[in-house]
């Protein structure tokens, strides 16, 4: 079940911890703000990473409003939560893979990514805390289908494998 608040499909999921987004006070402060522009038009839950909320208190920064503080999740639990979100916002590399291939749309809290195929595929877009507002109403539309993401990963590496090691 979700959190107490949310609806499946009315709410935006938010994942941020890295350093360039939460060590800098003044760079916090400018998501922050972003995060609470977006929450006026998209309620956003916020499963808080440990590294975030030692952040924020040690700066004595406020949630904004609209924004649901949560404590980390269980991986199934956070995926769940990700499945009845409407929108991912993210500054998380695997976060980005995951939201494209459940189809939700991802918005990237960063100038560039180690994850371009999830750009180019259409399902990812990178966004300036400034811009987050306008994104969480104007998402990507559904990433295209990415070439060998087809879950069958394993039964390549399997076959690999046993082509090398029994020849």
């Amino acid at each position: 079940p979700l959190p107490a608040g949310l609806a499946r499909g009315g709410y935006g999921v938010v994942t941020l911890h890295r350093p360039a987004n939460v060590d800098d006070p003044a760079m916090l402060g400018r998501v922050l703000a972003g995060l609470a522009a977006a929450a006026r038009r998209l309620p956003l839950a916020w499963p808080m990473h440990p590294r975030t909320a030692a952040r924020l208190d040690s700066f004595g920064l406020d949630m904004p409003e609209g924004v649901l503080r949560l404590p980390p999740l269980r991986y199934l639990d956070f995926l769940a939560l990700m499945d009845g979100a409407r929108v991912a916002v993210t500054d998380s590399g695997g976060v980005q893979e995951e939201a494209v291939l459940l189809g939700l749309p991802c918005l990237t809290l960063r100038p560039s990514t180690e994850r371009p195929v999830t750009i180019t595929a259409g399902g990812n877009r990178l966004v300036a805390p400034e811009d987050l507002a306008r994104a969480v109403t104007e998402p990507p539309g559904p990433a295209a289908p990415i070439p060998l993401w087809d879950g069958m990963a394993g039964q390549r590496m399997r076959a690999h494998l046993a082509e090398i090691l029994c020849p």
